[in-house]
C-alpha cells in the first residue's frame, strides 16, 4: 500500500509571520482620520471604531499599529497635519537638537496642536489622555534629546561633565511650561533662545551659586 506523500516543508514556511503585514498606506489613512477627528471634536472624538471607520480599515488594523485610542491621538499629533517632508540631516548633534525643538513648536502651532494643548492644560494629570501625552510625546521627545546630547558630548560640542538630566529638564521643561501656560508664543524663536541659554549659561563667568550665609 502506497502511503500519502507529504509535501516537504519549505524553510520560509515556518518563518512566515501570522496575520496580514502592516500597510504604510493604511497607517497614513489612520493618522489622517485621527487628525480630522481631533480637529473636529478633540481627543474624546478619537476612538478606535471612529478612526477605523473614517480610515476605511478594519479595527484590528488600527490595533496592529497602536494599543489604544490615546496612542493613536498622540501619533497623529507627533506627525503633524501634513505628510512628512524630507529634511536635510543636520551636520551636528546640536543642530539636530535645535531642529527637534523647532519641530515640537511647529506641531503645536497647527490647529490640531493648539486644540490638544488646550485639552491637556484643562485635563486632570491622571486621565488616560494626559498619561498618553506624557509617555508618547513628552518622554519620547526627551529621550530623543538625551541621545543627541550624549552624541554632542562624544563629538566635543558640549563639555564632558554636562549634567544631562538638568539640561534636559531645562530644555523640555521650559518648552512644555510655555505650551501649557499659554502666556507667550511657543515658536522656533523661543526654542532657539532656550537652547542658546542652556548652552551659554546665565552668567558671564563659569561659576555656581552656593547656598549659605
Amino acid at each position: 500500500m502506497i502511503g500519502t506523500v507529504k509535501r516537504p516543508t519549505k524553510p520560509h514556511d515556518a518563518a512566515r509571520p501570522r496575520g496580514r503585514p502592516r500597510s504604510a498606506k493604511a497607517r497614513s489613512a489612520i493618522l489622517r482620520a485621527a487628525r480630522e477627528l481631533l480637529a473636529e471634536g478633540g481627543p474624546a472624538a478619537v476612538t478606535m471604531e471612529g478612526v477605523a471607520s473614517r480610515a476605511r480599515v478594519g479595527k484590528p488594523t488600527v490595533y496592529r499599529w497602536w494599543p489604544d485610542r490615546h496612542a493613536v491621538a498622540m501619533a497623529a499629533l507627533m506627525e503633524g497635519d501634513a505628510p512628512r517632508q524630507a529634511r536635510r540631516v543636520p551636520r551636528s548633534a546640536l543642530l539636530a537638537l535645535r531642529q527637534q525643538l523647532r519641530t515640537i513648536a511647529e506641531r503645536f502651532a497647527t490647529p490640531t496642536g493648539r486644540h490638544v494643548a488646550t485639552m491637556i492644560a484643562a485635563a486632570d494629570l491622571e486621565t488616560e489622555f494626559s498619561k498618553a501625552f506624557r509617555n508618547h510625546f513628552v518622554l519620547k521627545r526627551r529621550a530623543e534629546g538625551r541621545v543627541l546630547l550624549e552624541q554632542a558630548v562624544r563629538e566635543g560640542e558640549v563639555r564632558s561633565d554636562l549634567d544631562a538630566e538638568v539640561a534636559l529638564d531645562l530644555l523640555y521643561g521650559s518648552l512644555f511650561f510655555r505650551l501649557l501656560m499659554g502666556h507667550a508664543p511657543l515658536d522656533a524663536s523661543f526654542t532657539d533662545e532656550v537652547l542658546n541659554h542652556v548652552l551659554q549659561g546665565l552668567t558671564r563667568k563659569k561659576s555656581s551659586i552656593r547656598s549659605g550665609g
